[in-house]
């Protein structure tokens, strides 16, 4: 895959009214969702659960890319089609999480620092023979009393950079995601300040590490208070906040900015997603989703392991799915949740 088709894979992936689905939990992560379900947790379920999702009759009207974990990419279906080959046929992006979680910044430390350099190169080769056509890593960044650090700032954006550069070098299109938790007690204005420097410290960590910023995804955040703060927002401040930060930080190459839940509701996620897409019309980049919760809490509740439950959860699904589509174009409407499926 030369420059050329990394950025035809990036105006892919952000065609209008199509977001990506993020369905890339690691083993901690869907382990906790499946047991607050009831559900047994183990590699067939895995498979079961991400099936009922890939196999959604019309998903591919509003669904442009998938990101899958490591188990998941290794997965087929009950017919023995590879996840991969079988996203593909249906006209769905195959993509795959790179990083592998995060451990203690340092001793004492309440910063956690991402893991996955480590045989990168490896593993971006294996990824791209099984059939991905693009990446993602996560970055985390609290917010807090002194935090984040200069010191953690400086490192967890160079490994950002760093895994960037690998995945174009190895032929895949980069999905950078910096996350500013939402865990805690803060400001919209302290989200504003974080993210700003989040970002702009990253932006010069790809421009020195000569990363083609045409050919690669920015994955953040929107601007909202934290989840125990005291502060209402509407979306159309959560919008104006958002646009200003991104405004301040992100260059015009960058050909699109697919933003993450991180924590909010279904409703709130596709509320502020709209808000931003409706002020945003006039930005350089294109807008939408990459949501992982939020397309998912509803549907793995119905579901809950039961074969009998996977028609109800794919209507679902698609619903969520096609309300996203709706407020990535900014046409989105409350009363659109009232809609039977």
């Amino acid at each position: 895959m030369a420059k050329s088709n990394i950025i035809k894979t990036a105006q892919e992936l952000l065609a209008k009214g199509k977001g990506i689905l993020a369905a890339d939990e690691s083993f901690p992560s869907i382990k906790k969702r499946f047991i607050e379900h009831n559900i047994v947790d183990n590699e067939e379920s895995h498979s079961a659960y991400r099936e009922l999702l890939f196999s959604t009759p019309e998903i591919e009207k509003y669904i442009s890319g998938v990101i899958m974990f490591d188990e998941t990419i290794k997965q087929k279906t009950d017919e023995g089609v590879p996840f991969p080959q079988y996203l593909s046929y249906r006209k769905i992006i195959p993509g795959i999480k790179v990083d592998q979680g995060t451990t203690q910044f340092r001793e004492l430390s309440d910063e956690k620092i991402t893991l996955g350099l480590d045989g990168l190169s490896e593993r971006l080769s294996e990824y791209r023979s099984l059939g991905a056509k693009f990446t993602k890593w996560r970055g985390i960044f609290n917010i807090g009393k002194d935090l984040p650090t200069e010191e953690f700032l400086e490192e967890n954006t160079k490994l950002l950079a760093e895994y960037a550069f690998l995945s174009q070098k190895n032929e895949l299109l980069p999905i950078v995601e910096p996350e500013v938790l939402m865990t805690g007690i803060h400001t919209s204005a302290d989200c504003l300040e974080t993210t700003s420097k989040v970002l702009s410290i990253i932006f010069k960590k790809l421009r020195k590490r000569k990363v083609l910023l045409s050919g690669l995804l920015l994955k953040i955040n929107m601007i909202v208070p934290g989840d125990q703060s005291e502060e209402k927002v509407t979306p159309e401040i959560v919008a104006k906040n958002t646009l200003e930060c991104l405004i301040k930080n992100v260059p015009k190459e960058v050909p699109g900015i697919v933003f993450l839940s991180g924590g909010q509701t279904e409703q709130d996620a596709t509320s502020n997603l709209n808000a931003i897409a409706v002020a945003g019309k006039k930005m350089p980049w294109k807008f939408t989703f990459s949501y992982g919760r939020a397309l998912q809490n509803s549907v793995l509740r119905t579901w809950a392991g039961k074969p009998g439950n996977v028609i109800l959860a794919q209507q679902i699904f698609l619903k969520r799915s096609r309300l996203n589509s709706l407020a990535s174009l900014g046409k989105y409407h409350l009363s659109d949740e009232q809609e039977e499926i």
